[in-house]
């Protein structure tokens, strides 16, 4: 279940992942500022963050099968990603569409981490860190592609479109949910109000918020960084975009190890300790702009493999912390308030890049994980910890 499960998500994830690939060929196509092509990626992410603060205001996927909101969500987002292939003619329907796909997308990646959380208690970390690992690779798949094939976008769109329906029908058909997922949920449009107000809650999503300051923007802007680097030492754009994806790339195999650690060691334990190493890479880096390239690459390796490493251990963490009839929500919610953030944090950086350059804004993004050891030092200290990782905090 949990391979299909990941597969589903990865295929659904697609009609996000495709406008990363495709966003050079379109702005040539539609002869757009680099400014105007990053607000059609852009309105995905602010889709996607109206999206989930509805759903979970609603409880939606507390309410409504996550097998079966899943599906649908990633039947309409498919529609929409066909919409903005054959309707959109420009920036202004090109947005409007986008930003329908980031809505509908809210109902494909937090119902699929109840799912996974659905099915174990004792491996909880390892199951959701498979989903957040298979997304990683999703993520940087666009930065090889676009680096080994000439394609034309509106293909690759129509094709992502498929990849969607595809993963929705495996949810659909082959996916249950485990025997740990509770049901009867009631409409609790307070719900937002309890989780600031529970302690643990609170400092779980607090170390969420402090990691997802940091990761975004590093995926957004690292592709920059490595360009700019690689040509000032004689590389080339593909040797840039090859780099980018292995960079990025390795943290989907570290998603699952943290999990196996996280499970063993504890949840607040493993997150500290990574965002440590996380944040420590973020500050090497900026210090290092510049240096011979067999000092910065490793640095660069590491950032990329702990970055991402402890995402699926707060998702888990919520996961156990919450109601068992209002988890979903819970997710939804966090991933919302997340995404949120990232918004503010991928457009400093390039503010501060042209004031302080790359050490600058490096050091900014080592804010995060600070605030986010910060809180999960604070909930370990919380009797409610108990509940994550077995007991094991």
């Amino acid at each position: 279940n949990l391979v299909l499960l990941a597969l589903a998500e990865l295929l659904g994830m697609t009609l996000w992942f495709s406008s990363s690939a495709v966003g050079p060929s379109i702005q040539d196509d539609w002869d757009l500022s680099s400014a105007s092509a990053a607000g059609l990626i852009m309105a995905v992410q602010i889709g996607f963050v109206v999206g989930t603060f509805t759903s979970g205001i609603f409880n939606l996927p507390d309410r409504i099968s996550s097998r079966k909101l899943f599906a649908i969500s990633v039947a309409l987002g498919a529609v929409s990603n066909i919409c903005f292939t054959t309707i959109a003619d420009g920036l202004s329907t090109g947005i409007v569409f986008r930003f329908i796909t980031g809505i509908f997308l809210a109902g494909v990646y937090p119902p699929g981490i109840k799912i996974a959380a659905s099915w174990t208690q004792k491996h909880r970390g390892v199951a959701v860190g498979l989903l957040v690992g298979a997304l990683t690779i999703g993520s940087a798949s666009p930065h090889l592609i676009r680096s080994i094939i000439d394609f034309d976008w509106q293909y690759v769109v129509l094709v992502s479109s498929g990849l969607g329906f595809a993963g929705g029908l495996i949810v659909l058909l082959l996916v249950e949910e485990g025997p740990f997922s509770a049901s009867g949920a009631k409409f609790d449009p307070r719900f937002i109000i309890r989780m600031v107000k529970t302690p643990a809650l609170r400092l779980a999503n607090l170390g969420y918020l402090g990691h997802m300051w940091e990761l975004y923007a590093m995926w957004t802007w690292i592709p920059v960084f490595l360009h700019e680097l690689l040509i000032a030492k004689g590389g080339t754009a593909t040797d840039a975009s090859i780099l980018t994806f292995c960079v990025i790339a390795a943290g989907g195999a570290s998603c699952v190890g943290a999990g196996v650690v996280a499970d063993r060691w504890g949840r607040t334990a493993t997150t500290s300790t990574l965002m440590a190493i996380s944040g420590g890479s973020a500050i090497a880096a900026g210090l290092l702009h510049g240096a011979p390239l067999p000092l910065i690459i490793p640095v660069l390796f590491i950032w990329g493999l702990t970055i991402i490493a402890d995402s699926a251990q707060f998702s888990a963490a919520i996961s156990e912390l919450s109601p068992p009839e209002y988890v979903g929500s819970a997710l939804t919610l966090q991933t919302s308030m997340g995404f949120l953030l990232t918004l503010g944090s991928i457009q400093l950086v390039p503010l501060i890049t042209a004031s302080m350059g790359w050490t600058g804004a490096f050091l900014l993004l080592a804010i995060g994980p600070v605030v986010g050891i910060v809180a999960m030092i604070g909930l370990r200290q919380l009797p409610e910890s108990l509940a994550c990782a077995n007991g094991k905090r």
